[in-house]
């Protein structure tokens, strides 16, 4: 199964649109994971109708019509692996062990909110990623998301992608 991770779209405040190299990557996937901050339903509307799933949660950034659309947290299972996606996570310090406290029945974490992409694994073997913004780089050097694999319960072949400058 082929997953697509991204988050912190902000379409339309910080792109008119998503970049072409990640609606192509939407479009091949089996799962698109949206961890928030969409900003206008209308992504949210092109998104459903480009990918096979979507999964996706609302922001801190999204508006009470995405929020009456998308929980605070959603959680799936994916060929076995167990999925949690939700926007924020709060501070990096203690990031991992609050995580596992919070989500003790989660084999993988996506989360967005900062714009930089992360990869750790908690001591429970709970995994976090964050895929980064592929409209918003903030500081990072590059605009991101994630793509990965997964079967009969395990997670592998995640990638960070990097879009080319807009």
């Amino acid at each position: 199964m082929r997953l697509v991770i991204t988050a912190d779209t902000h379409v339309p405040k910080r792109a008119r649109d998503l970049p072409e190299p990640l609606w192509a990557a939407i479009e091949t996937a089996d799962v698109v994971l949206h961890a928030g901050d969409w900003v206008d339903e209308s992504l949210l509307d092109a998104m459903q109708a480009r990918s096979r799933r979507l999964i996706g949660v609302h922001g801190n950034n999204d508006g009470p019509a995405l929020r009456a659309r998308l929980p605070e947290i959603a959680r799936v299972e994916l060929d076995g692996l167990r999925v949690a996606v939700v926007h924020e996570t709060g501070p990096r310090t203690r990031r991992e062990e609050r995580c596992a406290a919070r989500f003790p029945d989660t084999d993988l974490l996506v989360f967005g909110h900062s714009h930089i992409p992360w990869d750790t694994t908690a001591e429970s073997g709970l995994r976090l990623l964050n895929p980064g913004s592929p409209t918003d780089r903030r500081a990072q050097p590059h605009a991101t998301y994630l793509s990965a694999r997964v079967a009969a319960g395990r997670l592998d072949r995640v990638q960070l992608h990097r879009l080319p400058p807009r």
